[in-house]
């Protein structure tokens, strides 16, 4: 029997067209939806459905979307287990979704934190003055060596998320990133490439606007995971009542420990890592950390069918 690992993506993954399959087929996600729209005030399963994009990419849509869709992507694929997972984890704004999933923050509160991580992250850095880049093919202690030279002669750039042993991405002001790029090249990167992104994510630049998340926190109940959740900035803890506000407010400032987070899995007995949401970015980075992983996805009929049927075919 299949060991189970969900696993929940972040901002980047959303496309026109998201769940609406999903929507259409199971009343789950349509009251997901309706949820989120009650919440939120806003239309969101048009938003997923028809765009556009331009809409849908604005950081401020993204991350409510792509929550909606993974909690109703999530709602549907329970019903369909034989064995309650071992673990769940969520890169960046997935990690909203585990725990959500794993039932320590209500649906209702989990999109309105949301919401308001959002446009803090956006207040937090001017538009063009802050970016984030992906090097990949150059391990991370040259990353981190070329960051530090650079934050000493022209501002800050550190490593934001540690995704692979081969890809690590940076963030920080604008200029110092471009320089990261264009040395990690000169040292042998397969590629380094400027994420589209609205802000530069997970770093220092992003303090004042985790003290105001902080703040926000205040009106939230937090609960014990009913499944353990492991967390972006810290993968040797894990999520409960009492760390739970403090693990996310650090995670808003702090790299995402991803290559860690997928080890901790492995190390838990994980053999089969399901990724519940839009695309399948975490599923390939899932095998490029350990190739003997299993990985399916959820994210319309056409997946969650495949994945339903290769858990049937291991129970």
């Amino acid at each position: 029997m299949a060991t189970l690992g969900i696993v929940f993506p972040g901002q980047g993954s959303q496309y026109v067209g998201m769940g609406r399959e999903l929507f259409q087929q199971f009343e789950p996600a349509r009251t997901c939806f309706k949820e989120a729209q009650s919440v939120l005030g806003s239309d969101i399963s048009r938003l997923c459905f028809e765009g556009p994009k331009e809409l849908l990419d604005l950081t401020m849509n993204t991350q409510v979307a792509t929550l909606t869709l993974e909690i109703a992507a999530w709602r549907v694929l329970e019903k369909r287990l034989s064995v309650r997972p071992s673990a769940m984890a969520g890169h960046s704004l997935g990690e909203y979704g585990a725990l959500c999933a794993a039932g320590a923050l209500s649906f209702s509160d989990a999109l309105q934190i949301v919401r308001t991580r959002a446009a803090y992250q956006q207040e937090a850095v001017p538009p063009g003055l802050g970016a984030n880049a992906a090097i990949q093919g150059l391990g991370r202690d040259s990353v981190e060596a070329i960051c530090r030279e650079v934050t000493a002669e022209s501002g800050l750039v550190t490593p934001s998320c540690y995704n692979a042993q081969d890809q690590t991405v940076v963030s920080g002001c604008r200029l110092p990133v471009e320089k990261v790029m264009a040395k990690a090249l000169e040292k042998g990167a397969k590629r380094a490439v400027k994420l589209p992104l609205s802000a530069p994510f997970h770093c220092a630049l992003l303090e004042g606007a985790a003290r105001r998340l902080d703040g926000e926190f205040d009106h939230r109940i937090f609960r014990d995971c009913t499944i353990p959740v492991i967390p972006n900035c810290d993968p040797g803890a894990l999520h409960s009542a009492a760390t739970t506000r403090e693990l996310l407010v650090r995670q808003i400032y702090q790299p995402v420990r991803w290559l860690e987070t997928i080890e901790t899995m492995t190390a838990k007995g994980v053999d089969t890592v399901i990724e519940v949401g839009p695309k399948r970015v975490l599923s390939a980075l899932a095998v490029r950390i350990n190739k003997g992983l299993r990985v399916l996805n959820v994210e319309n009929l056409e997946s969650l069918h495949r994945t339903a049927e290769v858990l049937s075919e291991k129970s």
